[in-house]
């Protein structure tokens, strides 16, 4: 049984080669074609600081959920969100490195980079460890009583 150590490296691997990916391939994005994204983090302003943080809370918590239970049909949903999430990344700090500076970037990821993205890691690691279990035991009945268990563990 492949530990949970391992499927955070994996993980930790594909979110970082997905924001390379996003850093690198040039994206044809200006600033007009995301300005609707402007409009959804302005009516952020409106919410108090503790409200804007339990709601970016509640959210990841349902998609991190979502990928774990999700995560026994062939991995997709977690392997997914890492490469997504990855890309988002660098091509918004691509963007933000053309129109600032590198220690901008950095001074923006920072707050999140802390606690934010090691949560994803670790939770999208899990969910990838217990797709991976519950997948063995589906096709190999000898692996089936390790599914409790695997899920336990990555809980």
């Amino acid at each position: 049984m492949m530990n949970l150590r391992r499927w955070l490296i994996i993980s930790a691997v594909i979110f970082f080669s997905g924001m390379l990916i996003g850093f690198l391939v040039p994206i044809n994005l200006d600033i007009e074609s995301i300005a609707p994204l402007g409009d959804i983090v302005d009516d952020f302003d409106s919410f108090s600081s503790p409200a804007v943080f339990m709601l970016i809370l509640i959210n990841n918590l349902v998609a991190l959920g979502f990928a774990f239970f999700l995560s026994p049909l062939l991995l997709i949903v977690p392997l997914f969100s890492l490469v997504v999430n990855g890309l988002v990344v660098g091509v918004v700090g691509s963007m933000i490195i053309e129109q600032e500076s590198f220690l901008f970037l950095i001074a923006g990821i920072l707050p999140h980079g802390i606690i934010e993205i090691p949560a994803l890691l670790l939770a999208l690691g899990a969910s990838l460890n217990f797709g991976f279990i519950t997948m063995k035991g589906l096709f190999k009945r000898e692996e089936r009583g390790n599914i409790f268990p695997g899920f336990i563990a990555s809980v």
